[in-house]
């Protein structure tokens, strides 16, 4: 099974893909980030993020979409900012005909790391266990698309994982 995993952002939208065997075996085939220009007016910073995911997509036809879910930020603005770039995502997904999970940020540390209070770190130490890797995806965006990949994956041999939402195909 092959999973994208999307944490979303304007500035940057981190994004990881890993593919499981379903024995546990896990691996990692790409991570990065897609970045949008800061001078760039909001609809045009969306069709970038828009036009990646949907690129990634059409690179890996993954058999799932893991979106981080919404955060309360304290500046309102940036979670109303943020759900433009989550809707986004969700559009691409659900246009291509992928499978979309929705992830709590808790549950992705829960199911990477074994507790929902993780710090950044923590995820990112398991994630290199995890995925056998030489060193933590970069940047930090990178890495946080992975973990909600990895998440699923973790979590997929379990009919349903708590929190998480799913959206069918059309």
């Amino acid at each position: 099974m092959i999973v994208l995993g999307i944490d979303p952002g304007t500035a940057s939208t981190g994004y990881g893909v890993v593919k499981g065997d379903g024995l546990g075996l896990v691996s990692l085939v790409e991570c990065g980030v897609i970045h949008t220009r800061a001078r760039d007016p909001l609809p045009a910073r969306l069709q970038e993020i828009f036009d990646g995911v949907t690129e990634l997509i059409v690179r890996h036809r993954p058999d799932a979409l893991s979106v981080e879910d919404i955060f309360y930020a304290k500046n309102v603005r940036t979670t109303v900012v943020l759900g433009h770039a989550r809707g986004v995502v969700l559009l691409a997904g659900q246009q291509a005909g992928v499978e979309i999970y929705e992830l709590p940020p808790a549950e992705i540390k829960k199911a990477v790391v074994g507790t929902g209070a993780a710090t950044k770190e923590q995820v990112q130490f398991m994630l290199t266990r995890l995925l056998r890797l030489k060193s933590v995806p970069t940047p930090s965006d990178a890495a946080d698309g992975v973990a909600a990949a990895l998440a699923f994956l973790m979590s997929a041999r379990v009919p349903t994982m708590p929190g998480a939402r799913a959206r069918g195909r059309a």
